[in-house]
C-alpha cells in the first residue's frame, strides 16, 4: 500500500474517533440529563452499541459516500486526505466551542471542496449529491415533526398516570438509548468506511467498491472508542440548554431519533445524528409547550448547521492546495 494511503487510513480513523467523541453527546445527553443512567455507564453502553451497529445493518451509507457523490476516476489520495483534514478541523473547532455540529456535513463538504479544487464542478454526481442533501436537510425537519407527533402520543397514553411513570420512562431509556446508539453507529461509522474504501479503489487495491471486513472493524472500533470518551461540553449543551429534560422527554426524543436515523441508514441516506437528535428534542419540548424551548439556543445551533458545508468546502479546497504543495516538497527531502 502507498504511504499516502496509510496516512489516509490514520486520518480517517482519527476523524471517526472524533466523530464518536463529538456525537456521543447526541446519544447520551438526554438519558444523563434525565438521570436515567449514570454518565459513565451510559457512555460505555453507547460505545458498545456504536461498535455493533455497522455489523448488523449493512453498509448502504458507505456506498453513498464513496460511490455516489463524486466520480471515482477524478479522485486521488490528496482529495481524500484534504476531505479528512477539513472534517477533523471542523470537528475539533466546534468541539472546543461546545457547538453541536454535523460530522456528516463536515466530511461531505470537505470531499466536495477538495475534488472541485482538483477537477472542477463537472466531476460531481448531481443525483448522488441531491440524495445526500435531501437526507441531510429533510431529516431534522422530520425529526422535529416526529418528535411532536410521538410526544403527543406518549402524553396521551400516560396523561392519567401517577408520578411513578417517571421511573418507567427512566427504565425504558435503556432500550431506546441502545436503539439510538445502534442507529448512530450504523450511519456515522459508514461515512469513514466510504472514504477508506474509495481510497482502496483509486489506488488499485480493489477493482470494485466493496467495503472489506477489516475496514468495517476498524471504523466501528474507532467510533466506539471515541464514544466512550464522551464530549462533556456538548452533552451539557444538548442535555440542558434547550430546556430542563425529564425522563419522558428523554424517552420520547430517543425513540424518535432512532427511528429517523435507522430508516435513513437502511435507505443509504447519510444523516446528521446531531441534527436529528437536536430537532427531536426541540419537537418533544414544543409538543408540551412552544415557549418551553429556548429558541435562541436552537437558533445558534441551526446557524452552525447552515455554515458547516460552506466552511468545510472551503477548508477542503484549501487543504487540497496545501497538500499538493507540501507532499512533493516532503518527497524531495527523502
Amino acid at each position: 500500500m502507498e504511504p499516502s494511503f496509510i496516512v489516509l487510513v490514520i486520518l480517517a480513523l482519527a476523524f471517526d474517533f472524533l466523530n464518536g467523541v463529538h456525537d456521543s453527546s447526541n446519544v447520551v445527553a438526554t438519558m444523563i440529563s434525565s438521570r436515567a443512567i449514570p454518565p459513565r455507564i451510559a457512555l460505555l453502553m453507547t460505545a458498545i452499541a456504536n461498535f455493533v451497529g455497522p455489523f448488523i445493518f449493512g453498509v448502504a451509507v458507505a456506498t453513498t459516500i464513496g460511490h455516489d457523490i463524486v466520480a471515482a476516476e477524478h479522485v486521488n489520495l490528496n482529495v481524500l486526505l484534504a476531505a479528512c483534514l477539513s472534517a477533523i478541523f471542523w470537528n475539533v473547532l466546534t468541539w472546543i466551542l461546545g457547538i453541536p455540529s454535523s460530522s456528516s456535513h463536515a466530511i461531505i463538504g470537505g470531499l466536495i471542496g477538495a475534488v472541485v479544487m482538483k477537477a472542477g464542478f463537472k466531476v460531481l454526481i448531481l443525483k448522488g449529491i441531491l440524495k445526500v442533501l435531501i437526507a441531510l436537510f429533510a431529516s431534522p425537519v422530520i425529526g422535529f415533526l416526529a418528535g411532536i407527533l410521538i410526544a403527543n402520543l406518549v402524553f396521551l397514553i400516560s396523561w392519567k398516570a401517577s408520578p411513578n411513570i417517571n421511573g418507567v420512562f427512566k427504565k425504558l431509556q435503556v432500550i431506546t438509548s441502545l436503539g439510538l446508539a445502534l442507529s448512530h453507529g450504523t450511519n456515522d461509522a459508514q461515512k469513514t468506511m466510504g472514504i477508506i474504501t474509495l481510497g482502496l479503489v483509486i489506488t488499485g487495491v480493489q477493482a470494485t467498491f466493496e467495503v472489506p471486513f477489516w475496514v468495517i472493524l476498524a471504523c466501528a472500533t474507532s467510533i466506539g472508542v471515541g464514544t466512550s470518551v464522551g464530549g462533556w461540553q456538548l452533552i451539557k449543551t444538548l442535555g440542558s440548554k434547550f430546556y430542563k429534560i425529564r425522563p419522558v422527554h428523554g424517552f420520547t426524543s430517543q425513540i424518535t431519533s432512532a427511528i429517523v436515523i435507522l430508516t435513513a441508514s437502511l435507505l443509504g441516506g447519510p444523516v446528521s445524528t446531531t441534527q436529528v437528535v437536536s430537532s427531536s428534542i426541540m419537537g418533544v419540548g414544543a409538543a408540551e409547550r412552544m415557549s418551553k424551548v429556548r429558541w435562541g439556543v436552537a437558533g445558534e445551533i441551526m446557524m452552525a448547521w447552515v455554515i458547516t458545508i460552506p466552511a468545510t468546502t472551503l477548508a477542503g479546497a484549501l487543504f487540497y492546495v496545501i497538500i499538493g504543495k507540501a507532499v512533493p516538497a516532503l518527497l524531495q527531502l527523502f
